[in-house]
């Protein structure tokens, strides 16, 4: 075991796990900390949730080589199906009026865990320690050491640059003292799975109603993912449901489009916030993914935005090896705080601004809403601006995003 690395990658969930995938093939010395064991298994964040990857997401594994992996466990979604609880409002997205071959895809998060472990399985380039505890973290001009407690003994390692992976709750950012913005919806998220009783046509829904959005996401066998936005309150008595009275329940949510819903899975709920970092870099220190930003579930972007974070910020890293850049200098960290801010600010803002449009019952609100989502339906160019938003084909693209190597 090094020592000495070029990056320390704190946090090896698919966000840290999907970096060390692009700058495998660098010259660059990698480690990762991660406090489970390295198995797909018993990673948090590979666990029995559902991931809808945006269509810039997928040309992203693609260019790392990964998404051959993913690909036998992807379902395309090919239409979005928009609407409002009750009202009249409804848009809908198809990926062939937009000229791609999907608006996105499915993914169990499990099995996307799997694919990148199987990228990095021995890798020369990597170091692994885990199951590892970050201890203590310093910053200096010119390294990083960072104290982890590893099989039982703790040792400091010295790295040029720190890259905080480490989630919602990030360990880094608070031994940093770095400042979070959390604004808490009120909402859990409770996932699950359904059978649905007609076909599904690899049609996505987003259907808004008075406790939150609710969205099913198409999967094989005309299963459904399930992601209900529930007030927090609520969430006791829905998680204490019996599986046939969340079965009606969700019916009588949802409507009778997809017949009778099911063979219910598992289910878990999860807090919904919306948090914003105002640092996302310092010298020998650089957010990314959760640990940087979160946002609500609704339209699918939380991951999606940090795999953009990934891919900034594997170009900027690799273009400064190339002219001979110090890697942990703010002059180049700046570059990748710089160029995220605006998605960053999108993002939080679009689906910020859907939860607060949608949770809002008031008459001229509720019929301002509904005639948007019947203009967007009706605007092909306003339908392709919101594709390319949703799709994460929008702004300033890095090349892997582009379907270009780094």
């Amino acid at each position: 075991m090094k020592d000495n690395f070029d990056i320390l990658i704190i946090g090896g969930g698919l966000v840290g796990a999907s970096l060390a995938v692009a700058l495998r093939a660098s010259s660059l010395r990698l480690g990762v900390i991660e406090a489970v064991p390295l198995v797909a298994s018993s990673q948090p964040s590979y666990d029995d949730r559902t991931l809808a990857l945006a269509y810039g997401s997928k040309r992203i594994f693609e260019s790392v080589g990964v998404w051959n992996e993913i690909a036998p466990d992807a379902t395309p979604i090919e239409r979005i199906h928009i609407s409002d609880r009750g009202h009249f409002g409804i848009t809908r997205l198809s990926a062939a009026e937009a000229g791609l071959p999907a608006l996105g895809y499915v993914v169990a998060n499990r099995a996307l865990g799997a694919a990148l472990l199987k990228m990095l399985h021995g890798s020369k380039q990597i170091d692994w320690l885990c199951p590892a505890e970050m201890q203590e973290i310093k910053l200096t001009p010119e390294s990083a050491s960072v104290t982890v407690r590893h099989n039982d003994v703790s040792k400091t390692l010295t790295t040029r640059l720190v890259i905080a992976a480490d989630g919602a709750h990030s360990a880094v950012r608070a031994a940093m003292g770095i400042e979070a913005q959390r604004t808490e919806y009120r909402q859990s998220a409770i996932v699950t799975t359904v059978t649905a009783g007609e076909p599904h046509g690899n049609t996505a829904y987003e259907r808004f109603t008075d406790t939150g959005p609710l969205a099913l996401l198409p999967l094989t066998d005309n299963r459904c993912s399930v992601v209900w936005s529930a007030k927090a309150d609520e969430v006791p008595t829905i998680t204490g449901w019996s599986d046939a009275e969340f079965l009606n329940h969700l019916q009588d949510r949802f409507g009778d489009r997809l017949g009778t819903f099911t063979r219910l899975g598992k289910r878990a709920a999860y807090p919904l916030a919306l948090t914003h970092v105002k640092e996302h870099v310092r010298e020998r220190l650089a957010l990314i993914g959760n640990a940087a930003h979160t946002v609500h579930p609704v339209a699918g972007q939380g991951f999606n935005l940090g795999l953009r974070d990934v891919a900034a910020i594997a170009e900027i890293l690799t273009d400064a090896v190339r002219t001979g850049e110090d890697i942990g200098g703010l002059t180049v960290l700046r570059r990748y705080a710089d160029w995220r801010a605006r998605d960053n600010r999108v993002t939080a803002g679009f689906t910020n601004g859907l939860i607060r449009i949608f949770s809002n019952n008031a008459f001229p609100l509720t019929l301002a809403r509904n005639a948007s989502l019947i203009a967007v339906d009706l605007l092909p160019w306003v339908k392709r601006r919101l594709v390319r938003v949703t799709s994460g084909l929008a702004g300033r693209l890095p090349r892997l995003a582009r379907g270009l190597p780094l």
